[in-house]
C-alpha cells in the first residue's frame, strides 16, 4: 500500500484505491492502474472495512469496491465511504449473478457512480482485455470529472485575488468551442421513440420512462443500454415498476408493438427489421460496435428502414460516442435527435458527441426531455 501522495502528485494522477477480497483480481486490477500514465495506486486492500479505516488516510479519487467481502462486504462499505469522504468515485465490482446484479442496482441509488461486471475466470482472454478495457474507460471518464470540480473549487477559492489579476488568467483561458447550431427538428410526424444509453444511463431511464407514459401507451420505445446480461433483466424489470407498462428484454423475431419498451439484451445487439408491414426484432451475436454489445449505433441504423423519417432518438448520458454515427444518418433519413445536456450527465460522452456533430434539434436537461417528448408525440414540431 501507497503513502498518500503530495498535493501536486495528486492533481497529476488519479489516485485509485482497490478494495476485493481475491488478491488474484485485486493484484490484477493494481497492475493495470499501475501501468497507466495519468493513475496511481493509492492503496490495495482486502476487505470494506479495510477500506473504510483507511479512506480518509489514503485520500483516494477513485475506489473499485467488490461486492462480496469478509468483514464488511461493499454494499455496506458504500455509505460509510461516502460519509467519510463525499465526493468519492466509486465504481461497484461485481460477478454476473442475479444478486450481484440487483445489489449494484441498490448501490447506484446509495451514491456509487457506476458498476463493473468482473470476469467469471481471468484465464478467459477476451473477458479479461473487455473487464480491463471498461475499467480503465470508467476510471479515467469519472476522474476527468473529478479534476473539473477541482478545478471550480480551485477558481472559486481564488476569488480573493486582485480582479486586474484575474481579468488577465481568464482572458489568457482558450476558449471553450461553441457547439454547432441546433437543427429544426424532423417534419414527418414521431412514429417510435429510440433511446441509447449508457454510464449514469439506469437512472436516467427510469427517471424519463416514469414521465413518458402517454408516449409509450402510443408508440414503440426501443432502448439500447450498454449493459451485460442478467444486469439487462433487472434494469427491463425496474423500466416496468417505474414506468408502469410492460418493459422486457427484446426477442428474436417478435412484432414491435406500441405500449411496450423493448430493451436490449446484455451481451447481444438488438435491431429491428421489416417482417410484411410491421417491425419485428432482430438480436444477433456480432462483434462489438463501438466496444460495446450492445451497441446504440445498430438499433438506430437499422430503425430507418423501417420507419424512414419517423424516428425520434435521444441519446442519454455515457461515455463514449455510441449512437452519434446512428443519429447522424436518422437525421439524413428526416428523424430528429434529443441530447441530454452536461450538467445532467454522469459522463458527457455519448450526447457530447451528438452535439459536437451538429445533429441535435435539442440538448436538453434530463427533466426536461420527457415534457419535450410528450409535445413532440403529440404534433408539436417545434
Amino acid at each position: 500500500m501507497s503513502p498518500p501522495a503530495p498535493a501536486s502528485a495528486r492533481q497529476e494522477k488519479l489516485r485509485v484505491m482497490v478494495v476485493d477480497d481475491s488478491v488474484v483480481i485485486r493484484g490484477m486490477i493494481s497492475r493495470w492502474i499501475a501501468a497507466e500514465p495519468d493513475m496511481e495506486v493509492a492503496a490495495s486492500l482486502r476487505t470494506g472495512l479495510d477500506a473504510v479505516n483507511q479512506v480518509e488516510r489514503v485520500n483516494p479519487d477513485v475506489a473499485v469496491l467488490d461486492i462480496e467481502m469478509p468483514e464488511l462486504d461493499g454494499i455496506s462499505a458504500l455509505p460509510q465511504l461516502l460519509a467519510k469522504k463525499r465526493d468519492l468515485i466509486i465504481i461497484m465490482a461485481s460477478t454476473l449473478t442475479r444478486r450481484n446484479a440487483e445489489i449494484s442496482f441498490k448501490a447506484l441509488s446509495l451514491g456509487a457512480s457506476d458498476y463493473i461486471p468482473k470476469p467469471e475466470s481471468t484465464r478467459e482472454a477476451s473477458a479479461a482485455d473487455t473487464f480491463h478495457h471498461d475499467l480503465i474507460q470508467k476510471i479515467r471518464q469519472f476522474g476527468a470529472r473529478v479534476r473539473r470540480t477541482a478545478s471550480k473549487q480551485g477558481t472559486a477559492s481564488a476569488a480573493a485575488a486582485p480582479a486586474l489579476e484575474r481579468m488577465r488568467e481568464v482572458s489568457a483561458r482558450p476558449a471553450a468551442p461553441a457547439l454547432p447550431a441546433r437543427r429544426p427538428y424532423g417534419m414527418l410526424a414521431p412514429r417510435v421513440l429510440l433511446i441509447g444509453s449508457s454510464t449514469g444511463g439506469p437512472q436516467a431511464l427510469m427517471s424519463l420512462v416514469a414521465e413518458i407514459g402517454p408516449v409509450i401507451d402510443r408508440f414503440p420505445v426501443l432502448i439500447t443500454q450498454h449493459m451485460p446480461p442478467t444486469f439487462t433483466t433487472i434494469l427491463a424489470e425496474h423500466l416496468t415498476r417505474t414506468s408502469h407498462r410492460p418493459a422486457h428484454e427484446g426477442v428474436d423475431g417478435e412484432i414491435v408493438k406500441a405500449g411496450r419498451i423493448y430493451l436490449a439484451p446484455g451481451g447481444r445487439h438488438m435491431r429491428v427489421v421489416r417482417q410484411g408491414a410491421e417491425a419485428a426484432i432482430a438480436l444477433d451475436d456480432g462483434p462489438q460496435v463501438n466496444f460495446c454489445k450492445p451497441a446504440v449505433d445498430p438499433l438506430f441504423i437499422s430503425a430507418i428502414d423501417v420507419w424512414q423519417g419517423g424516428i425520434m432518438s435521444v441519446i442519454l448520458t455515457g461515455m463514449g460516442s455510441d449512437g452519434m454515427r446512428g443519429g447522424k444518418e436518422i437525421v439524413a433519413a428526416g428523424g430528429s435527435v434529443i441530447a441530454q445536456d452536461e450538467a445532467t450527465s454522469v459522463v458527457w460522452g455519448m450526447p457530447g458527441a451528438a452535439a459536437h456533430a451538429g445533429i441535435c434539434a435539442d440538448i436538453l436537461p434530463l427533466d426536461r426531455i420527457a415534457p419535450k417528448l410528450v409535445r413532440l408525440f403529440s404534433g408539436d414540431r417545434s
